[in-house]
């Protein structure tokens, strides 16, 4: 298919309504939403397998006629299969949001936040003032320094810090020894949340927390598993903590019916598919190193180093995110993620979602297309 413009059915006001970006469809609509590709939300664009979609798709019609299960242990316990923990130290939610939300609500008062990063942790506050943010330095290409970031929330008598490891927008990756150092660091702290949403796709989980979770009873691990498993729609997550009375504090708050029956049902194919899911974070792997290098072999474009399966990258010609942004959507049916209205960033930096050798190829001709013209600016 040839590009045409897509300006005339895109909801551009739709931008400014969300700290957030809207979804493909809010945009265009549900019948040209596939003529977009979509490397501003983050999935595994190799997960599910054809067969376990071909299985949802032949469950579907039973499936949407029953209720999901009201024992929160039944969709926990599936996932504790493919986690290899116990069910007991897991609640699941309905997306990593729900449970950022509860724990907001339940066990936060003031808490410190390295910005960028994701915006519910601090708009979902009961109060979004009580959120210190401790501001990661452009020169520094917005890398958090665990040490010194935790010597600023003693000094501000801060009770809870954030980590979100491998960082978003950053990418950047913690290992695990410099993540057990700052937990020991961080014992005589009322509570850590560690975000680790995007870990798996550093290709193994050997940076993750939930291991050596038992040494900190402060530890919250939080996770969504619509970016790992590709299935934002069905809107998935969990918490995990071996704290298993700070989980029940939570779990007694849950809705009933918090999961929908076809995200518990994935749930349930997810064991029996854990070597495809292996081999699938590692061909996200390799495209991204591809993607990275290739965007920067593009004057113009910086990408920072990642261990997730985006790229942050800075543009360094000129032109905004916002300018290309509208530039890669309207005339080259592609949209990126404007990182402008992330707190702490600047107008001049996108994030990008591999979505696939294929289609990240196709990017990158774009890009390369786009910033051997120039950046146009509006009249």
């Amino acid at each position: 298919m040839q590009p045409t413009s897509a300006s005339g059915g895109v909801q551009n006001d739709l931008f400014t309504t969300t700290s957030h970006s809207p979804s493909i469809t809010e945009l265009v609509g549900y019948e040209r939403a596939g003529d977009i590709v979509d490397f501003c939300f983050i999935a595994n664009p190799y997960f599910p397998t054809p067969e376990m979609m071909q299985e949802l798709q032949r469950q579907l019609p039973s499936l949407i006629k029953h209720y999901p299960s009201s024992c929160q242990a039944t969709a926990a316990r599936a996932l504790a299969e493919m986690l290899g923990v116990d069910h007991r130290d897991l609640i699941v939610g309905n997306g990593a949001t729900e449970l950022i939300v509860l724990a907001n609500d339940v066990l936060v008062d003031g808490i410190g936040v390295p910005v960028p990063t994701f915006g519910e942790y601090v708009e979902k506050l009961r109060d979004p003032a009580k959120a210190r943010l401790y501001p990661l330095r452009p020169d520094l290409d917005y890398q958090l320094d665990l040490g010194d970031y935790l010597a600023w929330g003693k000094r501000n008598s801060l009770g809870a810090l954030l980590v979100i490891n491998p960082g978003n927008p950053t990418g950047q990756l913690h290992s695990l020894d410099e993540m057990a150092e700052f937990l020991d660091a961080a014992r005589d702290r009322d509570l850590i949340v560690v975000d680790e949403s995007f870990l798996d796709f550093a290709c193994d989980r050997g940076s993750s927390v939930m291991p050596i979770a038992d040494r900190y009873p402060n530890l919250l691990v939080i996770q969504s598993l619509s970016k790992h498993y590709g299935v934002p729609g069905l809107r998935l997550g969990f918490c995990y903590s071996r704290n298993r009375a700070m989980l029940d504090g939570l779990r007694q708050l849950l809705p009933t019916w918090n999961l929908n029956v076809m995200a518990e049902y994935f749930l349930a194919l997810l064991p029996a598919n854990r070597a495809a899911y292996k081999r699938s974070l590692g061909r996200v792997a390799r495209d991204v190193a591809v993607l990275r290098k290739e965007l920067n072999d593009i004057p113009g474009l910086f990408a920072y180093p990642t261990g997730a399966n985006f790229v942050l990258v800075r543009i360094e010609n000129g032109m905004t995110a916002a300018e290309l942004q509208a530039q890669l959507l309207d005339d080259h049916l592609m949209y990126v993620r404007d990182c402008s209205n992330k707190v702490g960033m600047d107008s001049h930096h996108i994030r990008v979602a591999s979505q696939g050798r294929a289609a990240d190829a196709g990017l990158i001709r774009a890009l390369r297309t786009l910033f051997r013209a120039g950046p146009e600016r509006p009249a």
